[in-house]
């Protein structure tokens, strides 16, 4: 058992103790790194940057909310899934919390290939948000401070570094003094000039019982930084005492009876397979679209012209959008000894007493009783267009932006942006430069790929349809994806890197190991009389080769060759895996080169692209003015972007390239026939010296 699993949490009382609550006691009143904002976001960020060697503090409104699940308790999913998996193998938290805090396990998408399952966890929120603060608590280098962003504190731009203005800290709202910083990370969530929407009542607030970040923040992006910001929503559902509902009219869903670990580092979960608690489903009924229909003239939110999600809508959404449906309603349990369910699935706005008649139209919750009832939100965020690959605010020098302000929605998605702005942000206050994920090796890089070129019209959830290369971005090959580049850019321990590379090695010799059983389709046959080999194939198979057929595993492989097998008995389902993609893989890697070569070819920064001498469509030109594309490969997936566009663009960054190095090598032959000449002159001065 991983000792994260088995090592004990101190009470939450005493970890608030241990956390800052004035500037004045700040042991220090300049950092490397400010991250504002403690959700998922921000507890990466900060955990990330001062992982990376950054001098880093945490700045949110209130120190007890740090690593709260603010609306669903629960974790991952499919796509989700692949993101927790993806932040844990760079070393973030939000795997190993769940796996601490987790008590309903499942792999979602089972009947589909291993490429697209989605694992997935129900959270006890008071487990993850006690795991979360041990961990900060205990990161050295990492500083929490409670307080209330007023503004950011901007001054002229370093020349030599792209950009129009530079972040040199910020400014609380208490009046106190600065605190100097050499980048900033905001993660403010839903809290960017927050509007709560219950009813026809609004109130500030980016979450219930808290209030918005101050309008301060919000006037600094768009007025003195000059950013566009648009408005989003999104919504939670009413919670519900669990004693109310008749689980009898819903249906049992009960956990997986092996749960499987996010994290890399954990062989399992803290809670046992039989401890688990289960789910339940039910659904709407007509009598549930009746109430919406009548109350809403009562709800002022669901006239808004802002976007709100579209895959996780509202009930008042779904039911305008597809009448005469049945909807699912998931009752999710809140923690181990919660007394309430999240009805997943039953988010709205409507006025309270609205909301208990609309639940109790489902039968399973005829006589329910609401604890909290559900609200929108509306908030600010900035046009990601306006970031860099490395999360970094193009015209602002040391400003770095993550989770719900870059249009996103989503804990997952949230922490991924989170982890890598502190990455970048650590290496720009450490003057290292910055670093990128493609889109080829993780779906992190398809992420931010999407926000940076293509921007947000509603809020963006991550799918595995949104990713070309599925078959190679797995869940289980994360850690070999991504692990040693974290390491190598400051993120990832020794520790998990040395873990990282045995995995590796392992499974290196596994598969050599398959590859030498090099038997007969006849031979096969004798050996494993259970399993039909196809007549069709080659006359030679390998190991590898048969692990592809559906019933075959590498369990019965080891029981025929267990002298060279057996050693590698627990990457069984790896192996399993690697075997059955490895066609699929060996396909593609053409294209992912070409999409990496592509990815190389910078393009310049500032660009006029108006004035640029090359021929391009003005609708082009406007595109690729608007969006900045950072590389070649960026600019590709803009939308409008022409294959001749690319192509006029591919043909200028190669000449200007070829221009650049003929400039730089007729330099360095300059720079050599001075040395020359320096070394002769010299010569010649000590010749006359020795004979004079």
């Amino acid at each position: 058992m991983s000792h994260m699993l088995t090592k004990k949490l101190p009470p939450v009382q005493s970890i608030l103790f241990l956390v800052t609550r004035k500037a004045s006691q700040l042991s220090r009143q300049r950092y490397d790194v400010i991250v504002v904002g403690g959700g998922h976001a921000g507890t990466e960020a900060a955990a990330a940057a001062a992982r990376v060697g950054a001098e880093t503090l945490l700045v949110t409104q209130k120190i007890h909310t740090i690593g709260a699940l603010s609306c669903n308790p629960s974790l991952g999913g499919v796509g989700k899934g692949h993101l927790v998996r993806e932040v844990d193998a760079l070393d973030g938290l939000c795997g190993r919390a769940g796996d601490w805090a987790g008590i309903h396990f499942s792999i979602l998408n089972r009947r589909k290939g291993p490429a697209v399952w989605g694992p997935r966890a129900q959270l006890d929120r008071q487990r993850y948000r006690e795991f979360i603060q041990a961990e900060l608590l205990s990161t050295p280098r990492l500083m929490v401070l409670e307080g209330s962003v007023e503004k950011l504190l901007v001054t002229d731009p370093n020349p030599e570094e792209p950009g129009s203005h530079r972040v040199t800290g910020i400014h609380l709202a208490n009046g106190s003094h600065p605190i100097s910083a050499s980048s900033v990370v905001l993660t403010t969530g839903t809290f960017l000039s927050g509007s709560l929407f219950m009813g026809q009542t609004t109130s500030p607030g980016g979450r219930i019982g808290d209030a918005p970040s101050s309008t301060g923040l919000s006037e600094t992006l768009r007025e003195k930084l000059g950013l566009r910001v648009g408005r989003l929503r999104t919504g939670t559902p009413p919670r519900i005492l669990k004693d109310s509902v008749d689980l009898s009219l819903a249906k049992l869903h009960p956990p997986d009876t092996h749960p499987a670990p996010f994290s890399f580092m954990n062989t399992h979960t803290r809670c046992k397979p039989e401890e688990q608690l289960p789910c339940y489903l039910t659904y709407t009924t007509p009598g549930v679209e009746r109430v919406v229909r009548e109350s809403l003239h009562l709800n002022c939110h669901i006239h808004q012209d802002t976007k709100g999600p579209r895959y996780c809508p509202s009930i008042e959404s779904r039911v305008l959008r597809f009448p005469g449906r049945s909807h699912q309603v998931w009752l999710e349990p809140e923690g181990m000894t919660s007394d309430l369910f999240y009805p997943q699935g039953l988010s709205m706005t409507m006025p309270p007493d609205v909301q208990l008649r609309l639940i109790r139209e489902i039968p399973a919750m005829h006589r329910a009783e609401i604890h909290t009832p559900g609200y929108g939100v509306q908030y600010d965020y900035v046009c990601p267009t306006q970031l860099s690959p490395a999360l970094q605010v193009k015209n602002t020098q040391g400003l770095f932006l993550a989770g719900q302000i870059n249009g996103t929605t989503g804990y997952e998605e949230a922490a991924a942006q989170g982890l890598w702005a502190g990455v970048n942000a650590a290496r720009w206050a450490l003057s290292l430069p910055p670093v990128a994920l493609s889109r080829t090796e993780s779906y992190i890089g398809v992420l931010i790929d999407d926000l940076v070129s293509r921007g947000v019209k509603e809020p963006y959830r991550m799918f595995t349809s949104r990713a070309e290369f599925r078959t190679s971005l797995r869940p289980d090959n994360a850690d070999l994806r991504l692990t040693l580049k974290g390491f190598e850019v400051g993120c990832v321990s020794s520790v998990r890197h040395d873990v990282a590379l045995r995995v590796k090695s392992s499974l290196q010799d596994a598969i050599a190991s398959l590859q030498a059983l090099t038997l007969s389709t006849n031979r096969w046959r004798k050996k494993l009389p259970g399993i039909s080999v196809s007549e069709s194939k080659s006359s030679m198979l390998s190991g590898m080769e048969l692990l592809q057929y559906k019933d075959v595993s590498f369990e019965i492989l080891a029981s025929v060759f267990p002298e060279c097998l057996s050693p590698y008995m627990e990457l069984s389902q790896r192996l399993k895996i690697e075997a059955v993609y490895k066609p699929h893989c060996d396909l593609s890697k053409r294209e992912i080169e070409r999409i990496q070569k592509e990815e190389n070819m910078s393009l310049p920064q500032d660009i006029d692209y108006f004035t640029l001498p090359v021929s391009l469509s003005q609708e082009v030109r406007e595109i690729l003015n608007r969006f900045q594309p950072s590389t070649l490969g960026a600019a590709t997936r803009l939308e409008g972007m022409t294959p001749a566009a690319v192509v006029t663009l591919f043909n200028y960054v190669h000449l200007t390239g070829r221009k650049e190095r003929m400039l730089n090598r007729n330099e360095a032959d300059n720079e050599e026939k001075e040395k020359r000449i320096c070394a002769q002159e010299m010569h010649l001065y000590l010749n006359k010296s020795i004979s004079e």
